[in-house]
């Protein structure tokens, strides 16, 4: 897809996606007003949060498995919809328990918008890319997470207003993105029979729902040490014995366990739950320590919390906008584990006299965390997966993220009010003894006190508390952190893939046919094939291929001097055979496809070759872009194309198309292909070194090019795709050398090889009668380490290479054993002979 067409379709994604965060945050700084009004205490506070984020865990890796299944439109309209519907029910709540109802029904909603917004961006872009468009996510996330909680407190402030209109604002976004999403996305329907496995998401949802009652419920309906928490934690854990179980038999598991084969996968998950924690923990409490330690507004407390949103905005656009240049994502996580680990334990020491420039600090550090691990730890996981399995691995991550958070709130909602009460209890004395009764009433109640109409000393004494207490939950939530960023540093780093899974999916098409045309000689349909799940990027089906075919062989460009891809060479053995006896037309009857070829920087590329083809591989039709880059070719009528495109310089396209009836208006977009040179040198004179063999593999270990130098040590290979690369070079007289190297997306990256000169040691074993064999030939360095070993043949010959120059000891057995001192003088061969007798000889 074009970026307009990627951009138009984030449009509906991003608005819907805004409105369903905009639901959890416009409600935190209103929270301590609402509860008031209606009646509740802190058990309700939390459990309105604990509420939306339970529903959300719950149903996020139901609506991931859909998304595999059926169409992914539907699926995103269909969520926005329970959205709404759930923020109107919250709006006319009467009491806490009817707030608490509808906020389940807002996180049905939002487990659904979570989930696919993530599954539908892995579809349409390709993971190098995606670094860029996840930054438009994490900014919308932070423009909702500030926007939010400012306008809930304007709105509650507001007196003809009032708290209800902060659970009505987000229906006009959902409702615009309803429209948006209709008109702007566009993607193919997955026509695949459903079958859900509806009891492994009872079990699921039954498991994660038990343990959240747990640790709501806990330290204040019951202690934690109880009958009540034995046997809702063995509830769970058979529960979640029996989701295991059903997740082996089940032919559409909701959650695969053969992902969690995969390492990264099972890091990613295991690192976002504690993130989770983190990110919920800084949403959820400043607002109570804004309002109730510091005296604050709803709308200050929205205020005051910008650096921690100034820090994820930031963070997240950034570290998109350089992976995405770069292909390298390890490094933000670790640095965002680090972040989010000193943030949470620089707050866990705030108290409510704490100046707020040391808060505000703390606060982006924390932003800073969020932001660099949130998307990317989901980006590390779409990278691994087959396209079928982009939907569940997904919302597996989402899953395990809003586990944390829904757990963490609970555990630390309860450790809050533990230690508010702890801390105002060993205070109270400070207070003179007409006050202590009064302070002792403030605190006695359910419900949240109303800090304004207190006295004085009494205010502070108790904002003291409640400073002490919330500090103590962010520094209980550092080490969740911790552990996040300690799991991160363990997760291997693969290179991003440069195509979507939409792309992903049709190339697998493609290669489905190419390995059937091969063997029958003529296309033939065939269903597609799914990779393997294995560790890095996944393989495809492992029929055999005929040799490599240049693309440009088949659009009509000069051949490429690299070997093409796997994939488009299949593609080009499909479509070659078609290529040499159609007839070319820019346009015929049928539904016009069209629209401009573009390189760097959207510069035209001129005298492309633009071919259609069937998912069959037959092709449709062929054009050759004009000097603005335009073309136009046409697809016999509705339905799903592969648009392949290629030129001179330029890496190959293939692009999947969906054709409705209508003229489709598609812009192609080719990558510079990259190029590696260099020079291979001698480390000791400098001298170029002529006849090296230099050979190029991919990190897999496949051979991408191989060559000699020049006269000059020169070496040159164009057309290389970009990302890490191995060079091996080999010299006679020089030891071998293997580097790796990164080659970039444009231009040519160059590189300086220096190889140590290697010299050879050989020689000849001989006894009385003649050549011994079977003689036994060590060599020990000058520091006594054995550096070979050989064995002589039939003429008693042995030999040593690659070795460095110095100081030697070699040792021969066969008859009683002899030694002897030389010295190697690093380049070239030196010759050693040996002789072996007993000593009556």
């Amino acid at each position: 897809m074009s970026h307009r067409q990627i951009m138009e379709a984030l449009s509906g994604l991003l608005l819907g996606l805004f409105a369903a965060i905009l639901s959890s945050t416009i409600v935190t700084n209103a929270l301590p007003t609402i509860i008031g009004d209606l009646g509740g205490g802190q058990s309700a506070y939390t459990w309105v949060v604990a509420a939306a984020l339970l529903a959300m865990t719950a149903s996020v890796p139901l609506w991931g498995k859909m998304a595999d299944l059926v169409s992914k439109k539907t699926l995103v309209q269909t969520s926005l919809g329970i959205y709404i519907v759930g923020s109107i029910v919250a709006g006319l709540s009467q009491n806490p328990a009817m707030l608490i109802s509808a906020r389940v029904i807002q996180g049905l909603g939002a487990g659904g918008l979570s989930a696919l917004v993530q599954v539908i961006l892995a579809a349409m872009i390709s993971p190098r890319e995606r670094g860029r468009y996840s930054g438009y996510t994490g900014a919308t996330f932070a423009v909702a997470t500030v926007g939010g909680p400012l306008l809930g407190g304007v709105i509650t402030d507001t007196s003809w207003l009032g708290w209800r209109y902060c659970l009505f604002v987000g229906i006009p976004f959902a409702l615009i993105a309803l429209v948006l999403l209709q008109k702007t996305l566009h993607l193919p329907v997955v026509k695949r029979q459903v079958k859900v496995d509806w009891l492994g998401a009872f079990f699921i949802t039954a498991a994660a729902c038990l343990l959240l009652l747990w640790v709501t419920f806990a330290d204040d309906k019951y202690d934690w040490v109880s009958w009540q928490s034995g046997v809702m934690v063995g509830g769970t854990i058979v529960l979640t014995l029996l989701f295991l179980l059903t997740e082996t038999k089940a032919s559409e598991p909701i959650i695969p366990l053969r992902l969690f084969r995969n390492r990264t996968i099972s890091l990613a998950s295991l690192a976002s739950m504690f993130v989770g924690v983190g990110m919920y923990a800084g949403t959820v409490f400043f607002s109570q320590y804004f309002q109730l330690a510091r005296d604050k507004s709803p709308t200050m407390s929205g205020v005051m919390t910008i650096p921690m949103i100034g820090g994820l905005f930031l963070s997240s656009m950034v570290s998109g906008q350089v992976i995405t240049r770069t292909g390298r994502w390890k490094a933000w996580l670790v640095a965002g584990g680090a972040s989010l680990t000193a943030g949470l334990a620089l707050l866990g020491g705030m108290r409510y006299d704490t100046p707020y420039w040391e808060l505000s600090i703390y606060m982006a550090l924390l932003g800073i965390g969020v932001g660099m691990m949130m998307q990317n730890l989901v980006l590390s996981t779409q990278n691994q997966v087959a396209p079928r399995d982009l939907g569940v691995a997904s919302s597996v991550v989402s899953f395990f993220r809003s586990l944390g958070g829904a757990v963490g709130v609970g555990v630390l909602g309860s450790v809050m009010s533990t230690r508010i009460t702890h801390y105002a209890k060993d205070t109270i004395t400070a207070l003179d003894p007409q006050s202590q009764a009064a302070a002792a009433k403030a605190v006695g109640g359910s419900a949240l006190p109303d800090m304004d109409a207190l006295p004085g000393p009494i205010r502070t004494w108790l904002e003291g508390a409640y400073g002490h207490g919330i500090g103590d939950v962010f520094l209980f939530s550092a080490p969740a952190a911790f552990i996040a960023f300690l799991v991160v540093i363990f997760i291997k780093e693969v290179p991003l893939r440069t195509t979507g899974a939409l792309a992903q999916a049709a190339e697998q098409e493609g290669l489905a046919v190419a390995d059937a045309a091969a063997v029958a000689g003529a296309p033939v349909p065939v269903e597609p094939v799914s990779d393997a799940d294995v560790e890095g990027a996944p393989t495809g089906s492992a029929a055999p291929v005929p040799d490599p075919v240049p693309a440009a062989a088949f659009a009509g460009a000069p051949a490429a001097h690299a070997p093409a891809t796997e994939g488009t060479a299949r593609l080009a053995a499909v479509a070659a055979p078609a290529a040499a006896s159609a007839t070319v037309t820019a346009h015929g009857a049928g539904v016009p496809v069209r629209g401009q070829v573009r390189g760097a920087e959207s510069a035209p590329v001129a005298q492309a070759a633009v071919t259609l083809i069937s998912l069959t591989g037959s092709q449709l039709g062929r054009s050759v872009a004009r000097a603005d880059g335009s073309y136009a070719v046409s697809a016999p009528g509705a339905g799903s194309y592969v648009l392949i495109a290629s030129a001179d310089g330029y890496q190959p396209q293939a692009s999947t198309i969906v054709v409705n009836g209508e003229p489709v208006d598609y812009d192609i977009l080719l990558s510079g292909t990259s190029g590696l040179g260099g020079t291979v040198r001698a480390t000791e004179s400098g001298q170029p070194v002529k006849d090296a063999m230099v050979i190029v593999t991919d990190v897999r270990g496949d051979l991408l090019a191989t060559g000699t130098t020049g006269e000059q040590g020169e070496f040159a290979f164009a057309e290389l795709v970009p990302g890490t690369v191995t060079l091996a070079v080999n010299a006679a007289g020089f030891r071998p050398r293997a580097l790796p190297v990164e080659v970039g997306g444009t231009g040519v990256t160059r590189i300086e090889v220096d190889l140590d000169s290697g010299a050879r040691l050989l020689g000849v074993v001989r006894a009385p009668h003649g050549p011994l064999a079977d003689a036994r030939v060590t060599l020990v360095d000058a520091a006594g380490n054995v550096v070979a070993t050989a064995t002589t043949g039939a003429d008693g010959a042995y030999a040593f290479g690659d070795l460095d120059g110095g100081e030697y000891t070699v040792i021969a057995t066969g008859y009683p054993p002899a030694a002897t001192a030389l010295t190697v003088t690093g380049q070239g061969v030196d010759g050693h002979d040996i002789e072996l007798a007993h000593p009556d000889e």
